[in-house]
């Protein structure tokens, strides 16, 4: 690398760290200096960028080779913007890529949307000669930022594509962290590397494989999303071994979480959209006005006590659909009315669930019990019969596939 694209890159990582300092996103001073010294350039070598519009098929893209001079500014914003990265279409080679446009396809590997992995190593209070464990790393920035915290030889990351195993551990390699990636089904865990202080998933998954849950030394944290049929309302998951060797679970809402597993099929509302603008349904009074965004734990309740559910997050209103049933409900005109369509009436089932959260006292959080061995995962935001209460779905109705679907628009993101 030049002198003066050197400079360049480390002026971008600046920018980007004082970005999110200035949002109140990184506050660690031992992750801002990973921050700073991990030229992600390195790892992120090449983009995708999506050209065509949400909904058309096939897909057209335009890949973006950092190494090219017409590509690099481009390249260079994004991969320091904290927006996610596209890097692999449908599990290909990552060592043959030819710049210039690009026709169909699904994005099986990108990066996580920056705020996104601050959050996450930051919530796993990740220190130095600390063993750290990352499922699903993808082109291994988190990995690789982990790994300038904990020291080399202590950050491990389990990534089933063996194109994509292989790509990142040539650009760790190349940076020197002492950072491994292992080939594998994360769901396996990684028995043969003893005990982690810290885990990171960066898959979602329905509950948590009590193969990981083994991996977990005493005082260690595991940090997962939790996912529904819905990529709408997320649900971020903390474990922890207390000292007494015991298991604690904490469940929370998020704006965004991970994509989930291979073979996990989400509920999509895009080709419902035309029909939804076309006949919003019919118009009825309503007892709930359309609740925020961020009453993440009304939201992250909603996903189980009313499966089935997709939020169309472009519509000019507040638009909720349920695609197996040919029903939605778009909120308004004004906060007492509401149009419903179909078999399914959506609102009402949100009227309940919101009613429900407000007797329990409007709980941001839920405990989750995580039966050591494996065993049924029990949700509940508090004791007493107003609780809110459910039970995690099991692994094993999942199936596993060759390929991952696209990347729905918003509120989901890919492990680096």
């Amino acid at each position: 690398m030049s002198a003066d694209l050197s400079a360049t890159t480390s002026a971008r990582r600046a920018a980007m760290v004082e970005r999110l300092e200035a949002e109140g996103v990184l506050t660690g001073s031992r992750l801002r200096e990973a921050l700073l010294s991990v030229p992600r350039e390195a790892l992120l070598p090449h983009a995708y960028v999506r050209v065509s519009d949400p909904g058309v098929e096939p897909i057209e893209w335009r890949l973006l080779d950092g190494a090219h001079p017409d590509d690099r500014e481009e390249w260079l914003d994004l991969i320091h913007s904290g927006e996610s990265v596209l890097l692999q279409r449908d599990g290909e080679r990552l060592d043959m890529l030819t710049r210039g446009p690009v026709t169909g396809g699904n994005m099986t590997s990108m990066s996580t949307y920056g705020q996104a992995t601050v959050e996450a190593l930051q919530t796993l209070q990740l220190g130095p000669g600390q063993r750290y464990l990352e499922f699903g790393p993808g082109p291994g920035v988190s990995l690789a930022l982990a790994a300038a915290v904990t020291g080399p030889r202590l950050a491990v990351g389990i990534e089933r594509d063996g194109h994509m195993a292989a790509f990142a551990q040539h650009s760790l390699d190349r940076l020197g962290l002492g950072a491994t990636v292992v080939e594998g089904d994360a769901l396996d865990g990684h028995r043969a590397g003893g005990a982690f202080d810290r885990i990171h998933s960066g898959i979602g998954v329905p509950c948590v494989p009590p193969a990981w849950v083994e991996l977990l030394a005493t005082d260690g944290r595991l940090l997962t999303t939790l996912t529904t049929r819905t990529p709408s309302w997320p649900g971020q998951l903390l474990v922890t071994r207390t000292g007494a060797g015991g298991v604690e679970a904490v469940l929370r809402g998020r704006p965004r979480g991970y994509r989930p597993m291979l073979g996990y099929r989400w509920l999509n509302v895009v080709p419902m959209r035309p029909r939804i603008k076309a006949e919003p349904g019919v118009p009825r009074p309503t007892r709930l006005a359309p609740p925020p965004d961020d009453a993440y734990g009304f939201w992250l309740a909603a996903a189980y006590l009313a499966p089935g559910l997709v939020r169309d997050f472009q519509a000019e209103t507040m638009t909720i659909a349920a695609p197996d049933e040919d029903s939605w409900a778009v909120a308004g005109p004004g906060e007492d009315t509401v149009r419903v369509h179909g078999t399914r009436d959506v609102w009402a089932e949100l009227e309940d669930v919101h009613a429900r959260w407000v007797l329990a006292g409007r709980p941001d959080t839920y405990r989750v019990t995580v039966p050591e061995g494996g065993g049924a995962q029990h949700v509940a935001s508090g004791p007493g019969s107003r609780a809110l209460a459910w039970v995690l779905p099991p692994l094993a109705p999942v199936p596993h596939q060759t390929t991952t679907p696209c990347l729905p628009e918003h509120r989901t993101e890919k492990a680096l």
